[in-house]
Formats: C-alpha cells, structure tokens, sequence
C-alpha cells in the first residue's frame, strides 16, 4: 500500500526487524517501487496470489487458480528482483514461499508448489487486522496472544492504517517484554 506499506517499513527499520511480505502481484504491479524497496531493505517478498481471489482460491478452476498463482510469482520476481520471465520454472525465486488467502489451500496447487520448491507458509498468530480497530486495540489483542502462546509467527497486513500505528508500539512492546525477532 502506497500510504502504510512505508510506514511499516520504517517502523520495522527503527527497530532492526525483518519481515516477510506475502505480496499480491496485483498490489505490486500498481506499486512496483515497494516491493523493490521491502527487498533492498533486506526483507523477503513472497508470494500470495495476483489477485486474492474472495471468498477463497478454492472457489476458482484449477487452472485458473494455477495461473493466478503464477502471475502472482511472475509479478513479484519482476518488481521486488528484476527478474522478467513468466514461467516460475525459469526464474530463480528469492523468496520460494506461498500463503494461502485466507489459508484455503488446494490439493492441485499444494502439488504444484511441491514441484516448484515452494515453501506454503501458515501463521501461528494473527492480529484479525482485516476487521477495522485502533491500533491500541489491536496492540492489546496481539499481545494478549502472543503472551498465551509465548512464540510464533505472527500476520500482519501491510494495507491497514491501525496496523501501520501501532506496529511501532508493538515492536517496542516486544523488547521490553524479551521476546526476539
């Protein structure tokens, strides 16, 4: 997202983190110098469909779905690395990881991913940052998770305001309180 994506990306420099970005390559493709920057600043810039198709991808053709999938790579390697080819077979993937819009996963594309040496990545624990919140709310939900779990991999999306706030606090929150990124 052109307004938070940046916002994010300094909030996660000031305080020396790394993410990943599961990134749609139609939000790339709209705004190419993000993805390029997220991987200059050492970030990985993954994968997570061309389209985030809704309700899920498994609403969708297999074929379709396959190629949404695809064009998401392509779109990625192209903006995030430079790369220009179409066909994930011939691009040396950065960042060889999927997510799942909303975790619906297929039989054909976990097939696929397994062929293409592609990682499908879940989360561990997630902020709900998709239903609208303050960001002092969403900090005391995603503490309060994290403090019952005590570790794991967290989702975030880049495109929220309340997320943008309250990612600096959060990162902060996590120092104080020992954890490690």
């Amino acid at each position: 997202d052109p307004v938070y994506t940046p916002k994010i990306l300094e909030a996660l420099a000031a305080q020396c983190v790394r993410a990943t970005f599961f990134a749609i390559g139609a939000k790339v493709d709209a705004a190419p110098e993000l993805a390029k920057r997220e991987a200059q600043e050492g970030h990985n810039v993954a994968f997570h469909t061309y389209s985030h198709p809704q309700p899920t991808m498994r609403d969708m053709p297999e074929a379709v779905a396959r190629a949404d999938v695809i064009k998401g790579i392509a779109a990625v390697e192209r903006a995030a690395y430079g790369q220009t080819a179409d066909d994930p077979a011939k691009l040396k993937l950065h960042a060889p990881f999927f997510r799942f819009p909303g975790f619906a996963d297929t039989a054909d594309l976990r097939e696929f991913f397994a062929a293409e040496n592609i990682a499908v990545f879940s989360v561990d624990l997630w902020a709900s940052d998709w239903i609208k919140m303050t960001p002092d709310q969403e900090l005391k939900l995603i503490l309060g998770r994290l403090e019952k779990a005590r570790k794991g991999m967290l989702l975030f999306h880049d495109d929220k305001p309340w997320t943008a706030a309250m990612l600096p606090r959060f990162l902060e929150e996590l120092k104080a309180r020992g954890y490690r990124v």
